[in-house]
């Protein structure tokens, strides 16, 4: 448990980094519904195996901005976005965000939204796990990942959607005396 001005937080956030209380305060765990912002979470997420959120949170800005909200990019478009210096510059990541934008759009119109994809996983709401059981993994990320793969995505494994499923409020794992954790279980 870590505090700042008073406020109780999930042990992972460090009571030192504005950038990580605000991310935890305001995004982490909150329901999104928004299909651009759902993808660019996913994105962010895989772009994160083997590095920090920090690291991550520190590019947000410019991913963002280079990958246009993260639409479709043609080869000239991706190989541009490499030679940037303010992103993450892994080839291999840079393009699975074209190829699961891709993948994106066809869940859509089989779905009617990404949104409606993913949150029929956890019947709608947020799954609350009280008190947190420091998983990695679970049933529903295990089952969102094999389906994501089947469907041609990468950078989807199951520890990577436990993550995004966090992030984007499917799940709810504020550790017990958290302010948000108590907010949640309200």
């Amino acid at each position: 448990m870590t505090t700042h001005s008073g406020k109780p937080r999930c042990s992972w956030c460090p009571p030192d980094k504005p950038m990580y209380i605000d991310y935890h305060d305001h995004k982490w765990e909150m329901p999104v519904h928004d299909d651009r912002h759902l993808f660019e979470m996913l994105c962010l997420e895989g772009a994160q195996a083997g590095l920090s959120w920090y690291t991550i949170l520190q590019c947000r800005n410019d991913d963002c901005k280079a990958f246009k909200n993260f639409d479709s990019s043609t080869d000239a478009q991706l190989e541009k976005i490499l030679a940037n210096d303010r992103i993450i510059r892994n080839r291999v990541k840079v393009w699975s965000v074209r190829k699961n934008a891709q993948v994106s759009l066809k869940i859509q119109k089989g779905f009617g939204s990404f949104d409606a994809y993913l949150w029929c996983s956890v019947g709608g709401k947020p799954k609350v796990t009280f008190p947190c059981k420091h998983t990695t993994t679970t049933a529903e990320s295990d089952a969102i990942s094999k389906d994501l793969k089947k469907r041609g995505m990468s950078f989807v494994g199951s520890i990577i959607i436990y993550t995004y499923m966090q992030v984007i409020g499917l799940v709810n794992d504020h550790i017990t005396g958290c302010s948000l954790a108590l907010r949640a279980k309200s």
